[in-house]
């Protein structure tokens, strides 16, 4: 078939045709259902169950801040603050929790070395105003008493948060449905179809198409390689496996409280008593392996920093891949074909930037941004237009270019 000619027949016709189906994909399909939009989701295989189904859910733009990532952090700042309205009409639509919890996160010095790289992110923060202040090793274990009684000092972020990105990928889905929007599972598309060299639809593998006046990308890992995006629209996105461990203790005397992270791990509390503890950074392209080795190193670095977690119950582990990008910004906005817009390259911030995402996807199909469409506020910066013609466009299996330092070391 003539790739610029569409199909006389569909199995439907939608405003937005929605290809990925982890958090980010199910946010903008939720977005633009509540504005009136009648969307499809596509995705290859089960809703939630590829990097969103591995995140900590730590909504943490202050405790997470790096050296060199000014327009990340404002894109940061600014999604954190959409979450309290984003998690309330979520729980509204589904009826269902989230487990959302403005809970702090504590970035702890475990030694003098540690502490004196923590003392050089807290002199950053707090010349961008932001909200966090140095505590002693008294101090800290006044507010988490079972953090290791060798430790150094600690840094605390008190407006950081929590969500269970399980549980929110439950309540989309629910949310989703009772709004009557259509979510295909099981299923991948084989390519976009165009008419007039616009975006027009998606082609299914099982041959069947689906009409869209707007196509979005919202793949993760898998978008720089996706054979249906073009080699000019394709971003310069590679996988980066996390590994996690989770642990079960008693949801009535919790281990801990807040969100805790050394230099090498973090752990994430859940309400129920659960425990997610990661998160391993590892180049190895697709493989979703989980190590002996990867968890080892997790669990001796959370006891080192929470002993108590050697009391709980292990659950399990699990892998997952990140989408990361060579200027750790995700890539959000209009493709260089007019009807596809890009959504992915979240990197270790996929959860805290759904909310962000979303609207800013929203507002794209709904002024129909084209090409040479700029996006205004916080987004801006992650416009995809940044790569065209090559630059910067690592291999998509093993590049590592734009990694900071701290990332390197998680």
């Amino acid at each position: 078939m003539n790739p610029d000619q569409t199909r006389n027949t569909h199995e439907r016709s939608c405003d937005a045709a929605i290809v990925g189906g982890g958090l980010i994909g199910l946010s903008i399909a939720f977005e633009l259902r509540r504005r009136g939009a009648d969307v499809v989701v596509i995705e290859a295989g089960i809703p939630g169950r590829g990097a969103t189904h591995v995140a900590g859910g730590m909504l943490a733009p202050v405790g997470e801040l790096d050296f060199g990532e000014p327009d990340l952090l404002e894109l940061n700042l600014a999604s954190a603050g959409l979450y309290p309205d984003f998690v309330a009409a979520v729980e509204s639509a589904s009826g269902m929790p989230v487990d959302y919890r403005k809970v702090g996160g504590l970035h702890v010095a475990l030694d003098r070395d540690e502490a004196g790289g923590l003392k050089r992110v807290l002199d950053l923060q707090l010349r961008l105003g932001l909200d966090s202040r140095w505590l002693g090793p008294g101090a800290s274990r006044e507010l988490e008493p079972g953090l290791a009684p060798g430790l150094n000092g600690s840094v605390l972020a008190a407006g950081d948060g929590l969500v269970d990105p399980r549980a929110l990928t439950s309540a989309l889905l629910e949310a989703l449905e009772k709004a009557g929007a259509t979510v295909r599972t099981g299923i991948a598309i084989t390519a976009i179809q165009t008419e007039s060299g616009r975006a027009s639809g998606v082609e299914l593998a099982d041959g069947s198409s689906i009409a869209a006046k707007t196509v979005i990308a919202a793949v993760g890992a898998e978008s720089g390689r996706a054979p249906w995006l073009a080699e000019t629209d394709r971003p310069p996105v590679r996988p980066v496996k996390g590994q996690v461990a989770e642990l079960r203790g008693d949801s009535a005397e919790p281990a801990c409280g807040r969100i805790l992270a050394s230099e090498r791990v973090y752990i994430a509390p859940r309400s129920d008593g659960r425990m997610i503890v990661g998160a391993t950074v590892e180049e190895l392209g697709f493989d979703t392996t989980v190590t002996a080795g990867g968890i080892h190193e997790l669990l001796r670095e959370a006891y080192r920093l929470l002993p108590d977690v050697a009391e709980m119950e292990f659950i399990g582990a699990t892998a997952g891949l990140r989408p990361g990008t060579p200027d750790n910004l995700p890539v959000i906005g209009p493709a260089s074909m007019p009807g596809l817009l890009i959504a992915t390259g979240h990197y270790r911030n996929g959860i805290l930037l759904a909310p962000v995402t979303a609207r800013a996807v929203a507002d794209m199909v709904e002024s129909g941004a084209g090409p040479d469409d700029s996006a205004d506020g916080p987004v801006a910066a992650a416009t995809p237009a940044r790569f065209r013609g090559g630059e910067s466009r690592p291999d998509s299996d093993n590049g590592s270019d734009g990694l900071s330092e701290r990332a390197e070391k998680r």
